[in-house]
């Protein structure tokens, strides 16, 4: 898992398209980020969460870059075959390489503190508060991170792994409106905490840590892990 895990990172960190992804990344963070503190001169203090809450929107459609080459790739290329003939168990192949994109995004997150750094320089900002963010949009990062190595498992064409992992964090995301959609309150409230945002905009984004929002995310990863490396247990028989 060691092995595959730094195989992984050293191709994001050699891999072209992985630093565009990153300015990407950091470009629309950093507007982000900029148009608040610009607005806390004279409608709102800035907020420590800004960052962390637009990324739970934007890992929607960033984290199925991450992922949609990482199996799919593999599988086209018929590199998975012989990975599997290695002395190496299914699970190791899938956490190694979920670690290395876990890893990459955890770099990327990391970058953005310095916008922190600049808050608590020019106001006074709830630090409690922004580390509850940041751990939840840590934990977020790994569940989508999760899904998208889900469809790349699925398929050995990148763009429709990437497709199926958008549309099915989407899904995710937009059930967070479910309030406003279902008129019954119990389902829309049911609805509601099976979603991505149901457990990081009223607890993690405001500032709350709580133990049954973290177990929702570690339970996704694990769940979307457990499936993965069931789908490439079949490549295995099937080879």
């Amino acid at each position: 898992m060691w092995i595959i895990f730094r195989r992984e990172v050293g191709q994001y960190f050699a891999s072209p398209v992985a630093y565009l992804i990153a300015a990407g990344f950091l470009v629309l963070t950093a507007l982000i980020f900029n148009n608040d503190l610009t607005v806390s001169a004279t409608v709102k203090p800035a907020s420590p969460s800004v960052v962390p809450a637009f990324l739970s929107f934007a890992l929607v459609f960033f984290a199925p870059l991450l992922t949609m080459r990482m199996l799919a790739e593999e599988s086209r290329e018929g590199t998975l075959e012989l990975l599997l003939t290695a002395p190496v168990t299914d699970s190791a192949i899938v956490l190694g390489k979920f670690l290395g994109a876990w890893f990459y995004y955890t770099m990327l997150l990391a970058l953005t503190l310095v916008y922190q750094v600049i808050l608590v320089s020019v106001t006074q900002p709830d630090l409690g508060h922004a580390i509850s963010a940041y751990i939840g949009i840590w934990l977020y990062g790994g569940a989508t991170i999760a899904v998208g190595l889900l469809f790349s498992a699925l398929t050995e064409n990148q763009v429709i792994a990437a497709f199926l992992a958008t549309a099915a964090l989407l899904i995710l995301w937009l059930g967070g409106l479910a309030g406003q959609i279902v008129a019954n309150l119990d389902l829309a409230r049911m609805l509601y905490t099976l979603t991505l945002q149901g457990h990081f905009t009223s607890s993690f984004a405001v500032g709350l840590l709580r133990v049954e929002d973290a177990a929702y995310y570690a339970g996704m990863m694990a769940i979307m892990l457990f499936i993965t490396i069931r789908i490439v247990e079949s490549h295995r028989w099937r080879g």
